[in-house]
């Protein structure tokens, strides 16, 4: 059974609850047991979807595991058996046909950083290649932090897949993804027409004053003088409600940095497509044995 493993920006965590919670073929859903993933699995809960929590450095050998007892494993012995050759044959399409996906939350905030999102990003791909046919980059460039990624791991043996727009351009950003590519993101600079904007999705709206040991947004003590070259707040709605107080969260937001709020209608297909994209694995043709 294939195995599809996501490494994600925990600005993107609205993006990825959707697509997980919508994809109804999944064999499992695994959520890697840390400190990040409270969030996420509690929005899926909320959707009807509830993934198993294990610590990575058990995945591998669970999934062996289970490769080992499954049903099919017991027939391969047997397949020179017609009729169970023909079981075998048929259960492998099957499975070929589900996929396991293991999903690991990075911290919020890593982007603040280039060198630490890169390295964080670099080290998961390592340990998750591990166990996956596919690892699927849910971040965009990040200020081309994370452009070099296929190049750089071009020998893995693990195919990389990445959010990409229209174009076939990986985003730069989770601005990107929800604005629907880095064309409708250049758009939305032109037509600010020299003012300064900031974009506002859901998480961000929630997050900007986050400040911890490990995580850094935005506060309102180290970063007013900063915003205060901005002129308005751009509100993004990507028609995702997992953050319930967005509009009074970017409310408050414009309010204390005197912004005016603009709204712009975003999109959920990068996410979606990029998804569907990366967990479609190829069906075998009939094994002649």
């Amino acid at each position: 059974m294939p195995v599809l493993s996501i490494i994600a920006c925990g600005m993107l965590e609205d993006e990825l609850a959707y697509v997980l919670s919508s994809d109804r073929e999944l064999a499992q859903l695994i959520l890697v047991d840390n400190s990040e993933h409270f969030r996420l699995q509690k929005k899926l809960q909320s959707l009807g979807c509830f993934p198993a929590l294990i610590p990575l450095d058990r995945i591998r050998e669970i999934l062996v595991q289970e490769q080992s007892f499954s049903f099919q494993a017991i027939l391969k012995p047997l397949r020179y058996f017609n009729f169970i050759k023909k079981i075998h044959c048929k259960l492998e399409k099957h499975q070929r046909s589900k996929v396991t996906v293991v999903a690991n939350m990075l911290k919020l905030g890593l982007h603040a950083d280039s060198e630490l999102v890169r390295a964080e990003v670099y080290r998961k791909i390592t340990e998750l290649s591990r166990f996956s046919d596919r690892i699927l980059i849910f971040y965009g460039t990040c200020g081309h932090s994370l452009s070099n990624l296929e190049k750089d791991f071009e020998d893995l043996g693990c195919q990389l897949y990445f959010l990409k727009d229209e174009n076939g351009q990986t985003v730069e950003d989770c601005i990107s993804v929800a604005l629907g590519g880095n064309d409708a993101y250049a758009r939305t600079l032109v037509n600010g027409q020299g003012e300064g904007t900031f974009y506002l999705t859901p998480m961000w709206a929630s997050n900007w004053g986050m400040k911890s040991k490990d995580n850094t947004i935005l506060s309102t003590e180290s970063d007013t003088k900063y915003l205060k070259l901005y002129g308005r707040a751009l509100k993004i709605n990507t028609g995702l409600s997992y953050e319930p107080d967005f509009d009074k969260n970017a409310r408050d937001f414009a309010q204390i940095f005197n912004l005016k709020i603009v709204e712009l209608k975003g999109s959920k297909n990068i996410a979606e497509q990029s998804y569907q994209k990366a967990r479609k694995f190829a069906l075998p043709e009939d094994i002649d044995y």
